[in-house]
């Protein structure tokens, strides 16, 4: 069967004094997704921008869904701002893309590679935009090092 979209308007809160956005899922997690922890999600905000993260529970009453600074710029908008959004189910598996120089560290390495492969989506995906953010050809390197030590450390992200 496959997962219903899930339409609704939320207003973009503040997250205490911080620059952290988040909207409050205005249902039930339970009856909707038969779950009452993290539900995995891909949204679309009023109708253009694309999002793949996860309702989560945080010391709050209902679900909520952060918003990065990226997605609000990309929006246009700000806290107090009312988005639309579409909610679906992500039920796909969460991989990330992995460029030929990354993978050939790893293949250097592969005690730190089996400890990537362990670490959540999240944390993979956090390491690979580090490296790839990187303007400088010997920056990429340099971090591309340093990512292999800080798995090796037993970091969980950057």
């Amino acid at each position: 069967m496959k997962p219903q979209p899930i339409q609704f308007k939320a207003i973009i809160r503040q997250n205490g004094e911080m620059n952290a956005a988040f909207i409050e899922f205005p249902f039930s997690t339970e009856e909707l997704f038969n779950k009452k922890g993290q539900v995995k999600i891909k949204v679309v905000f009023d109708d253009k921008v694309e999002y793949r993260g996860s309702l989560a529970k945080m010391k709050s009453n209902c679900h909520i869904l952060g918003l990065t600074q990226e997605i609000r710029k990309q929006l246009g908008k700000t806290f107090g701002n009312e988005v639309s959004v579409l909610l679906i189910e992500d039920k796909e598996e969460r991989t990330v893309e992995i460029a030929e120089d990354i993978q050939s560290i790893f293949n250097k390495n592969q005690e730190a590679k089996v400890l990537f492969d362990k670490m959540s989506y999240t944390h993979r995906k956090e390491y690979i935009r580090w490296v790839e953010e990187a303007k400088k050809p010997e920056t990429r390197e340099n971090r591309k090092i340093k990512m292999i030590q800080m798995i090796l450390d037993g970091k969980k992200g950057i």
